[in-house]
């Protein structure tokens, strides 16, 4: 699920601006060996890594068919997070005490970040894709879609082709072309590889210490502010202002605590850390604080409820209670969502496509919309909100 730019992706995005998708298949292939050579590369290395290549129709649809993103997030926490899982974790964090001992120590990473990105890309490894790796980018690459994605990272499994760490034929990961226990991308891959194990290589698919201290310098690379939390379940007061809540509003952890914001177990951090109160569900719902740290999971995956999912679960493989689900108003069925988010976008809203998810830019105009309407302002979407629209 990493699907985001990395910085020499970027780069090689921006060397290769002009890059062209669509047409025929064929076409389009010999395009990206002309382009392969043009950057120094071999005829031989080239020919051999293209061989074969075939375009792949189960990746297309696929990319098309993302309905899980629109679960809210008590049903997706619920439908990933198990007490198998859990239990797993547990197991996983004294058979890799060593590795995750030298994360932290590096990189100031908890334990439960990496092993919460590890259940849910391939259940600590066990189900890490079928899909033909090379087949797929190249196929994502031809498709309009997102070709300033793709296009650099078949670039990029080229270059590990070249190091002796991709075989073209054989290697398999997810459909969008994501590689090992962690599932990352090849650009990824090639910036923040890690040999964990010593052996010379690699591997994110068969190595755990490679795949988790790869996974760890990305993060690091990224951002992430060593040894700071990343999400804390909070309890919050009945009055509070709930358009201050969101990822959009910061304040210090003193402030929050002087309107009322408690630590539902344990105590909050230092005062003055920033954080901003986050309400996945609304007013109703789970609540947390979310601290800085919680932001660099969105460079990891865009959709926000597979982020608060990771972000939460990673504290409950670190000990954290259960959340209280709390009484949260019904949500609204994709065809709802889709209805609510035209009708923002009628109003002047950007909330992007009309998808029926609940992304950041519908949150947004959820909020402004209910502040405007008189509404409480939690940008959680309410059959009474549409019905105001």
């Amino acid at each position: 699920m990493r699907l985001l730019l990395s910085g020499i992706v970027a780069l090689a995005l921006a060397q290769s601006a002009s890059a062209q998708c669509g047409g025929t298949f064929n076409g389009f292939v010999e395009g990206l060996k002309s382009e392969a050579t043009s950057k120094g590369y071999t005829n031989q290395l080239v020919n051999s890594f293209f061989q074969g290549v075939q375009q792949d129709p189960k990746v297309i649809q696929a990319d098309r068919s993302q309905g899980v993103f629109q679960l809210p997030f008590l049903d997706f926490s619920q439908r990933l997070i198990s007490q198998n899982r859990l239990d797993h974790g547990a197991k996983n964090a004294r058979t890799y005490k060593s590795t995750f001992d030298r994360i932290e120590r590096e990189y100031g990473i908890s334990r439960g970040v990496l092993m919460a990105f590890w259940a849910f890309e391939t259940d600590y490894g066990a189900v890490q894709g079928n899909f033909n790796t090379r087949n797929a980018l190249v196929t994502l690459a031809h498709d309009c879609r997102r070709p300033d994605l793709f296009r650099p990272q078949v670039l990029a499994a080229l270059e590990l082709y070249r190091r002796g760490d991709f075989d073209p034929i054989n290697t398999q990961g997810a459909w969008a072309g994501e590689i090992g226990m962690v599932q990352m991308l090849p650009g990824d891959i090639l910036e923040n590889g890690v040999d964990g194990d010593g052996d010379g290589h690699v591997t994110l698919k068969t190595s755990a210490p490679d795949a988790l201290m790869t996974g760890a310098k990305m993060l690091h690379d990224l951002g992430w502010r060593q040894n700071q939390p990343w999400l804390q379940e909070i309890s919050v007061p009945s009055n509070l202002d709930w358009s201050q809540t969101g990822l959009n509003t910061e304040k210090s952890v003193s402030q929050w605590a002087q309107l009322g914001v408690k630590a539902r177990a344990g105590s909050l951090p230092s005062g003055s850390l920033q954080a901003s109160v986050l309400l996945p569900q609304g007013r109703n719902g789970p609540a947390f604080l979310a601290y800085p740290n919680f932001r660099i999971y969105f460079e990891w995956n865009q959709s926000f409820v597979y982020v608060t999912t990771a972000a939460y679960f990673a504290t409950r493989l670190e000990g954290a209670q259960p959340y209280n689900a709390g009484n949260p108003a019904p949500a609204l069925s994709g065809q709802q969502m889709q209805s609510l988010q035209q009708k923002l976008s009628a109003r002047g809203y950007d909330v992007g496509a009309i998808d029926g998810i609940l992304g950041a830019k519908t949150r947004d105009a959820v909020q402004d919309a209910q502040k405007k309407l008189g509404l409480p302002a939690d940008a959680w979407p309410t059959q009474q909100l549409l019905n105001a629209l």
